[in-house]
């Protein structure tokens, strides 16, 4: 932090004395420097009674910013009069890295960035790979997609409410909220293998069909998820704490989200409703009838109220599904293309099943190694290029794919929408209380490995 008209940063100072803990002070050209911990703040401020601005830094190691995520806020009391934000902490180059791998393998990479939604990435990714293919999934596999979707996006808006319950100090809520979201990692990993990165969505369709006794276990989980969605309102809703830490805080209207590119929840709390699976709808969610809630109140309690009531729209969403969920194919016919639906899981969780490396083994040479080729180079995509946005958790998620013809993309970029989102901080935070930028922070529920992909 600083001192009189000087830049304040609290960070470990080098030059402290042996107790590393201790309240220090030094001089530098933007000021005088402190380093602090939670017990010497009142020291500090006392120390800089009387100066021009104070600026801080939270984050990036900081409970409250979702992950490594860096705002520095210059404050004049306790209000905010500048807020900055600096991501990049977490890049892990996937974009890049797609580049050098086979579209098929490129699953793998992207299901890590927004890692609370998964399922989306690999999604978009694939729908912009089937665009530049022109070819269309079974409605098996599409059904699957979407109710895989909706199960992650329910799994998705509990982490936010949970984490945002824990920013506030609302420990129950944090609790409850990260109770609830076993459910869905365990009914994901029984459908899909795994509990998160689940690779399960691939060009072409999906890797292989549900296991036996999938719809018991959804309808179960649905079953849990209605019975246990009111314990939200009764806890978080009603109660007049989390009310007065929400209400009026995070303000953003409709003007300033369409003026920065805000969408998802924030869009929709402003009063718009813009849901790309009803203005732009994909995978048939033009068949299903669920509602896209909205509100007008623009702050973070109506972000909180609408995440919640989305979780409601996917049950019911993800109870159509698994009416529509006809027999069928889950991946296309085409076999230079098809080869991920043809594995099969072993007995042991790993690796192909016996059965499976029989029939590549006892069919033909050629056979062989046309599967050889298939898993080693990739199948080749057409000149060209595509983008293609789907509704994630937290906004628009819109994967652009450029192909030179080869087995690999040219050119990946991934609009995420955490990345996008996190422009509206300042909007959300500059005048209002210090204490207020955590709350509005929480409400935008941010994704940094989405962020800094």
């Amino acid at each position: 932090m600083t001192g009189p008209g000087n830049t304040t940063e609290t960070r470990t100072d080098p030059y402290a004395a042996s107790d590393p803990y201790a309240a220090t002070s030094r001089e530098t050209t933007e000021g005088t420097v402190y380093t602090v911990t939670g017990g010497d703040w009142d020291e500090m401020v006392d120390q800089t009674a009387g100066d021009e601005r104070i600026v801080i830094n939270m984050g990036p190691q900081h409970p409250s910013t979702h992950g490594v995520l860096r705002l520095v806020l210059e404050l004049s009391g306790e209000t905010v009069t500048d807020a900055r934000l600096v991501i990049g902490y977490l890049h892990t180059g996937i974009e890049k890295n797609c580049e050098y791998r086979t579209w098929t393998q490129g699953v793998t990479f992207v299901t890590r960035m927004d890692y609370l939604a998964p399922l989306f990435n690999e999604a978009a990714f694939c729908l912009s790979t089937e665009r530049l293919l022109g070819i269309d999934v079974p409605d098996r596999a599409a059904t699957i997609r979407v109710l895989l979707m909706e199960i992650n996006r329910i799994g998705s808006h509990l982490v936010a409410l949970a984490t945002g319950g824990m920013e506030l100090g609302a420990l129950t809520g944090m609790t409850n909220g990260f109770r609830e979201r076993e459910e869905v990692l365990h009914l994901l990993e029984f459908l899909t293998g795994l509990r998160m990165n689940h690779a399960f969505i691939r060009p072409g369709g999906v890797v292989q069909d549900l296991p036996t006794g999938h719809e018991e276990r959804i309808r179960a989980f649905v079953k849990v998820m209605r019975e246990r969605m009111p314990g939200f309102h009764k806890l978080l809703t009603g109660n007049r704490i989390w009310r007065q830490r929400l209400q009026g805080v995070g303000y953003l209207p409709l003007d300033g989200c369409l003026a920065l590119g805000v969408t998802g929840p924030i869009l929709r709390s402003a009063g718009l409703a813009w849901d790309l699976r009803q203005v732009d709808p994909y995978l048939g969610y033009e068949h299903y009838d669920f509602e896209v809630p909205t509100d007008t109140a623009a702050d973070s309690f109506a972000r909180y109220v609408l995440r919640v009531e989305e979780m409601n729209q996917s049950l019911r969403i993800i109870e159509q599904a698994l009416e529509r969920l006809e027999p069928g194919p889950v991946m296309v016919e085409d076999a230079k293309i098809a080869w991920p639906a043809r594995l099969s899981i072993g007995a042991d969780g790993m690796g192909n099943s016996l059965e499976h490396v029989r029939k590549i083994m006892g069919q033909s040479m050629e056979s062989l190694i046309h599967h050889f080729k298939l898993v080693t180079e990739g199948f080749k995509v057409p000149p060209g290029q595509a983008y293609v946005p789907i509704e994630s958790p937290r906004g628009e998620l819109g994967a652009h794919l450029v192909s030179d013809g080869g087995t690999r993309p040219l050119r990946v970029h991934v609009r995420d929408p955490s990345f996008v989102n996190l422009q509206a901080a300042p909007a959300m935070s500059e005048g209002g209380m210090v204490s207020d930028v955590i709350a509005a922070l929480a409400s935008l529920d941010p994704v940094m490995g989405g962020c800094d992909r």
